[in-house]
């Protein structure tokens, strides 16, 4: 679109503008765009964190069948639901800024003409909300 505007054409101050303009606002949707992609990123970390923990609580929990529900087993059986449920929440938290994101970056892309947002959601796909876990 940029290599449009400069043939053919000399630079005016109302070319030279309409460039700037141009440019500005791909960054402003390049920034919108990058901060939807790292949200969900990091919820993509999260539950990386809490895949590890649910393996980690199925093992102690094979452990505690296997002892008969050992005092100590039970306790850290106990201590790894509360993790895993304290890094569902971080999720959550993050689903919701990655939300936000997601909106901001629809206004934005409204706010500049563009009307049609069906690649977005294909793009930045938002996982669903994590429920809190119960033993198994």
């Amino acid at each position: 679109m940029f290599a449009m505007l400069k043939i053919g054409r000399e630079k005016d101050p109302e070319n030279i503008l309409r460039e700037e303009m141009l440019k500005e606002r791909a960054e402003v949707l390049g920034r919108a765009g990058e901060k939807l992609a790292a949200a969900i990123e990091k919820m993509s970390i999260i539950e990386q964190g809490i895949d590890e923990r649910l393996k980690h609580f199925r093992f102690v929990a094979k452990k505690c069948e296997e002892n008969g529900d050992d005092d100590e087993l039970v306790s850290m059986k106990k201590d790894i639901m509360g993790e895993i449920n304290r890094e569902i929440g971080k999720f959550n938290r993050a689903r919701e800024y990655a939300k936000s994101r997601y909106y901001y970056l629809i206004v934005t892309r409204e706010a500049m003409g563009m009307r049609r947002h069906h690649w977005v959601d294909e793009w930045y796909r938002i996982p669903p909300r994590k429920p809190h876990f119960r033993d198994i």
